[in-house]
């Protein structure tokens, strides 16, 4: 699908069984996006006059499947951890896939959204729409779900990300667009400044599942209400952490900022939570774009969503989809150069 007001479509590899991977590339705003249909991930991103990628990603498919930490993934039915792969949803429990250190689930699962083929919708010059189709008890979850994620750039340097799914029983659907960001091109993001307007943060037991305290930031490495250089913060604690920007889902506002070299990049989200994950386990064994080697702290993951684990914490804000209702989340990565 090419030519004029049209987002560009290309093979851009294949699954084991043959079935294509397309890549749309897609234009605006000073932007540069390019979206797999395989876990509707956005495999590169680039900002007019900065030559570096903002995003971690790979040049060719074949690098996805075997080598991928979720690099620009959408994650889901449901992002994020879920202790001992299990939940209680209306009085029924509904047993998962255990995909994380064997006890818990992470992610929806080995063939959650983030690796699976979805399908291109619709595409323009500035805009592309995926959808995905899971079947009831896909990875344990019930009910029949119907998901859409909307790329699109807009004016002033903005990565505009729209989800939504509906499902036709009650079910778990919490998904979130998991990028690693380096604003800088440097080998990794330790002089990276962050800074997230949360309150609270969840600590998590030595599994990183969250112990159920809503703890304050103040007096703690995790306050970055001022902002903090990364490299100060991750030689105090590790950052794989949901920080608590609020009880509910509401109208889009910004959460974040993090600065690297002469990039900048807001985030704005209606989500309740943001997973910031600082890519410290990091260590791939083949190049990603443009040759560039991803070690330890290669990029940081700011993961708007719902805060994990929460179906079984029911005075948190919860995942439950029911039907006739629709999930939407509505996310915004804005990108500007200045003065440095």
């Amino acid at each position: 699908m090419t030519g004029a007001g049209a987002g560009m479509v290309e093979l851009f590899g294949k699954m084991p069984d043959g079935m294509p991977v397309e890549r749309v590339t897609i234009r605006g705003g000073g932007l540069t996006a390019s979206v797999l249909t395989w876990g509707a991930v956005l495999q590169d991103l680039r900002l007019d006059g900065h030559a570096p990628p903002l995003v971690l990603g790979f040049d060719g498919f074949e690098d996805y499947p075997a080598h991928s930490r979720y690099f620009g993934a959408t994650a889901g039915r449901c992002a994020n951890r879920i202790a001992g792969a299990a939940f209680t949803l209306e009085g029924v429990e509904h047993r998962l896939e255990a995909n994380f250190l064997g006890r818990h689930q992470l992610h929806g699962g080995s063939a959650g959204f983030g690796k699976r083929l979805w399908t291109v919708e619709e595409a323009g010059a500035d805009h592309a729409t995926l959808r995905i189709d899971s079947a009831d008890g896909d990875m344990g979850f019930p009910g029949a779900l119907s998901a859409r994620v909307r790329f699109a750039l807009e004016a002033g340097g903005v990565l505009d990300i729209r989800m939504t799914a509906s499902a036709d029983r009650p079910t778990l659907c919490n998904l979130a667009h998991h990028s690693y960001f380096n604003l800088s091109g440097e080998p990794d993001i330790l002089n990276h400044r962050l800074r997230v307007a949360a309150d609270h943060y969840l600590p998590v037991d030595a599994d990183l599942i969250p112990t159920g305290q809503v703890a304050p930031v103040e007096g703690t490495p995790f306050d970055l209400r001022a902002g903090a250089r990364l490299g100060d913060v991750t030689a105090r604690t590790r950052l794989d952490h949901n920080f608590c920007l609020g009880p509910a889902r509401v109208p889009i506002r910004e959460v974040a900022e993090l600065r690297g070299g002469d990039v900048a990049m807001r985030v704005l989200t209606t989500e309740p939570g943001v997973q910031v994950f600082d890519g410290a386990p990091l260590q791939v064994p083949v190049p990603g774009l443009d040759g560039r080697r991803m070690g330890a702290h290669a990029g940081i993951a700011l993961e708007p969503q719902v805060w994990p684990d929460a179906i079984h914490h029911p005075d948190w804000p919860q995942p439950i989809l029911r039907p006739g209702e629709t999930y939407r989340q509505h996310t915004q990565f804005v990108f500007s150069r200045r003065a440095l």
